[in-house]
């Protein structure tokens, strides 16, 4: 009997634990369900935009072209709006919080928490894809846009937000008017147009035919960017670089006498309570 009960107890055990594995991928589904969601939602904000935007522009979504420099060998474009004064390359952000950045900060973060790559340093790597493959003398007429859901705020450099600049940061709402102001400022300072209506249709057609829609390459840009997400997530402490384990970061980061830095073990004991 007691060798019994002990067999129950395991298949219990065994039982319990089944269902929290069950439940956490349940859990993992419903949260990518959700992101798709929102990624899906904002797209569909974006393209209402671009559909107001004036009859002579022309706008392409999704472009992946070469890019030699990138780790992929790819850059994947959310969105490129060609106008008559210039020719905007649109990333597009789906987060949640307050976000703090600068135009030369290396990293930007949500809620001073989680880190991001400077976006305006994403969309460079972008725009230089696309001069590979334009001619020169269309090079000096990009402007920089990076868009955000209303559902953040922006802690940012106000220069970010002022028209006269070439790197804009915006809500997703706000992008036909961004574009408006933009090109009308750019009126002002020249008498004649940056691109002609046959120029706009050679930037359109050579980018659509270098664009790569083959399924498996972008499937293997996606891996390259995921296996780099990864890579990067690994901590190290702020005073020997010594990588430490996910036990030992989240220690750190949960424990208010590290404000919010990492430390091996050896360090931790220098920082006083």
């Amino acid at each position: 009997m007691p060798f019994l009960n002990l067999f129950r107890k395991k298949e219990q055990a065994t039982s319990k634990k089944s269902d929290k594995n069950q439940k956490r991928i349940k859990q993992n589904k419903d949260q990518k369900r959700i992101a798709s969601r929102k990624g899906e939602l904002g797209e569909y904000k974006i393209n209402i935009e671009l559909d107001q935007l004036p009859n002579e522009y022309k706008y392409l979504s999704d472009i992946m072209i070469k890019n030699p420099r990138s780790r992929s060998g790819y850059s994947q474009i959310d969105h490129i709006i060609l106008s008559p004064y210039g020719i905007f390359v649109l990333e597009t952000k789906n987060y949640q919080g307050t976000i703090y950045g600068g135009r030369n900060r290396k990293t930007w973060s949500v809620n001073g928490n989680f880190k991001m790559m400077n976006p305006f340093h994403q969309n460079y790597g972008h725009i230089k894809a696309i001069k590979n493959i334009i001619h020169p003398g269309f090079h000096n007429h990009f402007i920089s846009l990076v868009s955000f859901t209303k559902r953040c705020t922006f802690k940012i450099e106000p220069e970010l937000r002022k028209i006269s600049s070439d790197e804009l940061i915006i809500y997703d709402l706000e992008l036909s008017e961004f574009i408006n102001r933009k090109v009308r400022s750019l009126k002002r300072l020249h008498s004649e147009p940056l691109l002609s209506e046959k120029n706009i249709i050679e930037i359109y057609e050579t980018l659509s035919q270098e664009n790569i829609t083959d399924s498996s390459l972008r499937e293997m840009h996606v891996q390259s960017l995921q296996s780099k997400k990864t890579s990067d997530k690994q901590y190290k402490c702020v005073i020997c670089q010594k990588r430490v384990s996910e036990k030992v970061k989240n220690y750190c980061l949960t424990n208010d006498r590290f404000n919010g830095k990492v430390y091996c073990y050896e360090h931790q004991k220098q920082i006083k309570n």
